[in-house]
């Protein structure tokens, strides 16, 4: 086992659980509430960990490149739904959830936007929460995660030939 593969191989583990950590001592300590985007990037930061620490623990090296290239691909697919989950917030695009200010639907009466309106969750995915240096929770899991994984992918054939 190679010290690039190894670097890959912690990187793909203390990556999403720490990125994790802060999700959750966002929520926990901070009172910043994720809506339904912001749970949308923890799902593959989930499995990231899990695949992470299964490369611990099974044997055998080509199985253990699996598992750590299976991470990255779990991190990047957290990524790139962060990239999603930004361009929401900062109005580049529409979101597509309910959890946008895009209430209006096509058509109906004043009670119907109303009701719209008044079930519509409370924490948006349309505005971020927290930012610095203008990028959002969101803006920083996409840069992170798409680091990271790419980071990853470089350590485990950057010295292949």
């Amino acid at each position: 086992m190679t010290r690039s593969f190894r670097t890959a191989r912690l990187i793909a583990l203390l990556l999403p659980t720490v990125l994790l950590a802060g999700a959750w001592g966002s929520q926990l300590i901070g009172h910043l509430y994720p809506c339904e985007m912001c749970h949308w990037q923890r799902w593959p930061h989930y499995a990231a960990v899990a695949l992470a620490a299964l490369a611990f623990a099974v044997p055998g090296v080509p199985a253990k490149r699996a598992l750590v290239f299976s991470a990255a691909v779990a991190i990047a697919v957290s990524g790139a739904i962060a990239v999603f989950h930004a361009g929401v917030e900062y109005h580049w695009w529409d979101g597509i959830t309910a959890c946008t200010s895009n209430v209006s639907g096509s058509g109906g009466s004043a009670e119907d936007m109303l009701a719209r309106i008044m079930n519509a969750p409370i924490i948006r995915c349309d505005v971020a929460q927290w930012s610095l240096f203008g990028i959002s929770l969101a803006g920083f899991n996409a840069l992170l995660s798409l680091g990271g994984a790419g980071a990853i992918l470089a350590l485990l054939f950057g010295g292949r030939k």
